[in-house]
């Protein structure tokens, strides 16, 4: 009886290397494209209309035009003066200083009070993030303070700083503080993991973690925030200078607007109005928007 054994198996080694398939490279050339331009220009129309300015005016136009047409067919200047009569109304209180002046004051009292709501909103959103105390105080205070409006406040603030601009400088402040607190600390939030360990290897901590990781990061909620805190500002004060009148013996815009409503200088008091809304856009136009793009658009973070 014959006994077989299996064949040994060949070793690895003595295998030959396998080499993959080479494939044929095909270069293919393009064709020329003759008298066919490889980029055509815009026509002359659709660049003009890129333009975001542009874009604007139109709809101003368009507004003014309808705002215009309303008024004569009302036909009563008592009630709604036609927009010829508020822009010569504005134009003769700009010429004459009045509404620059009235505008200067309410703009002063507007930035005290701003910039103190900023300080107080960036020293309440660095206890947040830095301790569990502060963040329970930053969520309680911002659940009983945000939804109370900042005109109710102006009662008390009468009694505790008398008639000047300490009262309109505590409404204004609690209008930008708890938006402006609630904007930087969802910012804070949203920062990635990988930064605040980055930060946290360089030995960054406090002040330092704050201004170096947190808020370049979260930079674009604390614009917002800076715009909500200046729009809520803005119509505040003018609605306090509407219902508290002069400070110090001075009134600003809203004082200059109810003054006129009284004298039933209807194009005046329209005038007015139409001042908060240029000077409004202004802000938003030059100021924030300037910013976001030498900053947040510059940088990447926001398209």
């Amino acid at each position: 009886m014959s006994t077989t054994f299996p064949s040994p198996v060949p070793s690895l080694a003595l295998q030959p290397p396998l080499t993959p398939p080479v494939r044929p490279e095909i270069e293919r050339g393009l064709e020329p494209l003759g008298s066919i331009a490889p980029e055509q220009p815009l026509p002359l129309a659709a660049r003009i209309w890129q333009q975001a300015w542009v874009r604007k005016f139109v709809i101003l136009a368009v507004l003014a035009a309808l705002w215009e047409v309303t008024a004569r067919w009302q036909d009563n200047d008592l009630l709604l003066p036609t927009f010829v009569q508020t822009a010569k109304a504005l134009v003769e209180g700009l010429a004459t200083g009045e509404l620059l002046q009235k505008a200067a004051i309410s703009l002063s009292v507007l930035l005290k009070g701003y910039f103190a709501g900023i300080v107080g909103a960036f020293v309440l959103t660095t206890l947040a993030v830095s301790t569990q105390f502060g963040r329970d105080l930053l969520s309680t205070l911002t659940s009983m303070l945000n939804p109370l409006p900042a005109i109710a406040l102006l009662p008390l603030a009468l009694l505790w700083f008398g008639l000047g601009q300490g009262s309109l400088v505590f409404v204004l402040i609690h209008s930008v503080l708890w938006p402006l607190a609630l904007n930087t600390y969802a910012g804070f939030q949203a920062v990635p993991e990988t930064l605040r360990m980055a930060g946290r290897n360089y030995g960054l901590t406090g002040i330092r973690y704050v201004l170096q990781i947190l808020v370049p990061a979260a930079l674009p909620s604390i614009l917002s925030g800076l715009k909500i805190g200046w729009a809520f500002a803005w119509r505040t004060l003018i609605a306090a200078e509407l219902v508290f009148g002069a400070s110090s013996g001075k009134g600003g815009l809203g004082w200059y607007i109810f003054q006129n409503r009284n004298e039933l200088y209807t194009d005046k008091v329209f005038a007015g109005l139409a001042l908060v809304i240029i000077i409004g856009l202004l802000v938003e136009s030059l100021g924030f928007h300037t910013l976001e793009r030498l900053t947040v658009r510059r940088w990447g973070v926001q398209r």
